[in-house]
C-alpha cells in the first residue's frame, strides 16, 4: 500500500492542517463508532437496561484507556521532533521504547480494569437492575484491552511521521467488522450486552495487528526491539503528566455519573446517549488539538515558532465554524438523534434536554484544545494539565458539590456542570498561553 508521510514544515498551513486532520478526523469518528454500535444495538434490541448499563460503564473505560492515549502523547511529540529534524535513528529508537511500554502497559490495565470493575461500579452508584450487565461488559472489554492500546500507539506514531491514510483505512474495516458482529452475536446468536462486548475487543485486536505490522515495515524498529531509558523517560516527562490530567478528569467524570446515577434507569439512558452524541461534536475539536500537537512539534523541531503559532491560530479559527455547525445541528435534530438509541419517551426527553444545554456551550472547547495542544507540542504539558484538572475536576466537583446542596433533586444543576467547567478552562488557558508567548 502506498503512504505519504506529511512534512508539515513546508506548504500553505491551513490545507496542511487539513491533509492531517480529515483523515485522523475520520479514524476517531469510527473508533468512536465501536462504542456507540454497541449503544445502538442493546438500546434496540435488548432494552433500556442494558443501554443505561452500557453508558454507565462509558467513563469508568474512558478515564484508563484516556490515561493511556495521554501518556501516549509524549512519544507522538519525541517521534515527530525526530521525524521533523530528519533523524531516523532517534526516530526507530523512539518507536521501540514506545512499543515496549505499550506491552507493559497492556498487561497492567488488563489486571487493573478487570479486577476493579466491581469497585467503580459500586463507587458510582450503578443501580442494582444494571449492576451486572455492567460488570460482565468491563470485565469483557478489559480482557480485550490490549487491541485497543496498541491501536491507539501505533496510529499516533504512523500520525507523528504525517500518515494519516493507513490508520484510517485499518479503522474503517475494523468498524465494519464490529457493526456486523454487533449485530451476529446480539441477534443470531443472542449473547445480549456480552455479544457487543466480545465483538469490540476481537474487531480491536484485528486493527491493532494491521496497525503495529505497518509501524514495523515503515520504521525498521522492530529488528532491534529494546527500550531506551533516555527516551523513556522524555517520553515520559512529555506524556505522563498529560495521560494523569486525562485519567483525573475522566475519574472526576466517574463521580459526575455517580450523581447521575441517583435520578434512575431513565435518566442514566439519556445521559448516556447524550455523552455519546457530544463526543460527535468534540471529535473535530480534539482532532484539530492533534494535528496541531504534531505541527507545533514538527515546526518548533526544526526551529519555526513563528509558523507553529500561525498554524495554531488558523486551526483555531476553523474549529470555531465547525463546532458551531455541528452544535447547531445536534440541537435541532436532537429528539431525532436520541431517538436513534431508544424510543422509550423518558429517555428521548432526557437525552434531547442535556444535548440542547451542553453542547452550544462546548464550543469554547476549541480554545482548549487547539492552544493547550501547541504547548504540548512546545514540549509542555505540565500547565495545560493543571489549568485542565484546576477546572474539569476540582471547581467542576466543588460545584456539583455546592449546587446540587442548595437545588437538591435538580438533574438540570448536575449537567450544567460539563458547561461551567469548559467556560473557566478557556478563559485560564488562553491567558496562560500569552503567558507562555511572551516568556517564550
Amino acid at each position: 500500500m502506498k503512504h505519504r508521510e506529511l512534512d508539515m514544515t513546508q506548504g500553505k498551513i491551513w490545507p496542511v492542517l487539513l491533509a492531517f486532520t480529515w483523515p485522523l478526523l475520520l479514524e476517531n469518528t469510527l473508533q468512536l463508532l465501536y462504542n456507540t454500535a454497541d449503544s445502538v444495538v442493546v438500546g434496540r434490541f435488548v432494552g433500556m437496561s442494558a443501554l443505561a448499563a452500557v453508558s454507565a460503564t462509558t467513563h469508568i473505560v474512558g478515564m484508563l484507556v484516556r490515561f493511556f492515549n495521554g501518556t501516549a502523547t509524549g512519544a507522538g511529540v519525541v517521534i515527530s521532533r525526530s521525524f521533523g529534524a530528519h533523524d531516523r535513528e532517534k526516530l526507530r529508537e523512539a518507536v521501540s521504547s514506545t512499543i515496549v511500554l505499550t506491552l507493559i502497559a497492556s498487561v497492567l490495565l488488563t489486571i487493573f480494569g478487570i479486577s476493579s470493575s466491581g469497585w467503580f461500579l459500586r463507587i458510582t452508584s450503578a443501580p442494582p437492575e444494571i449492576f451486572s450487565q455492567a460488570d460482565l461488559y468491563l470485565k469483557i472489554y478489559f480482557g480485550g484491552i490490549a487491541g485497543l492500546l496498541f491501536y491507539n500507539v501505533g496510529g499516533a506514531i504512523l500520525r507523528a511521521m504525517g500518515d494519516t491514510r493507513r490508520p484510517l483505512v485499518f479503522l474503517i474495516i475494523c468498524s465494519i467488522l464490529n457493526i456486523v458482529l454487533d449485530l451476529v452475536f446480539v441477534l443470531a446468536l443472542g449473547w445480549g450486552i456480552a455479544g457487543v462486548a466480545i465483538a469490540t475487543v476481537i474487531a480491536q485486536a484485528l486493527s491493532a495487528v494491521l496497525v503495529i505490522r505497518a509501524v514495523a515495515v515503515s520504521t525498521g524498529a522492530f529488528a532491534n526491539m529494546h527500550i531506551s531509558p533516555a527516551v523513556a523517560d522524555n517520553i515520559l516527562k512529555i506524556g505522563l503528566p498529560f495521560g494523569i490530567q486525562m485519567a483525573i478528569v475522566a475519574f472526576s467524570n466517574v463521580f459526575v455519573q455517580g450523581y447521575i446515577n441517583v435520578f434512575g434507569t431513565a435518566v442514566i439512558a439519556g445521559w448516556g446517549v447524550y455523552m455519546k452524541l457530544d463526543q460527535y461534536m468534540m471529535i473535530p475539536i480534539q482532532s484539530m488539538g492533534q494535528a496541531v500537537t504534531v505541527f507545533a512539534g514538527q515546526n518548533l523541531g526544526a526551529g519555526s515558532n513563528a509558523r507553529a503559532k500561525s498554524g495554531t491560530w488558523t486551526a483555531l479559527a476553523m474549529m470555531i465554524a465547525i463546532s458551531s455547525g455541528v452544535a447547531l445541528t445536534l440541537c435541532v435534530y436532537a429528539p431525532v438523534l436520541v431517538k436513534l438509541f431508544s424510543l422509550d419517551p423518558e429517555v428521548v426527553k432526557y437525552g434531547a434536554i442535556f444535548i440542547r444545554m451542553c453542547t452550544p456551550v462546548a464550543v469554547v472547547t476549541c480554545f482548549n484544545q487547539i492552544l493547550a495542544g501547541y504547548l504540548r507540542g512546545d514540549g509542555n504539558s505540565r500547565m495545560p494539565m493543571i489549568i485542565t484538572l484546576s477546572t474539569h475536576v476540582f471547581f467542576r466537583q466543588i460545584y456539583l458539590f455546592v449546587m446540587t446542596g442548595l437545588f437538591p433533586g435538580n438533574v438540570y444543576i448536575v449537567g450544567f456542570g460539563y458547561p461551567a467547567g469548559w467556560i473557566l478552562c478557556a478563559l485560564i488557558t488562553v491567558w496562560y498561553y500569552f503567558a507562555w508567548q511572551k516568556r517564550r
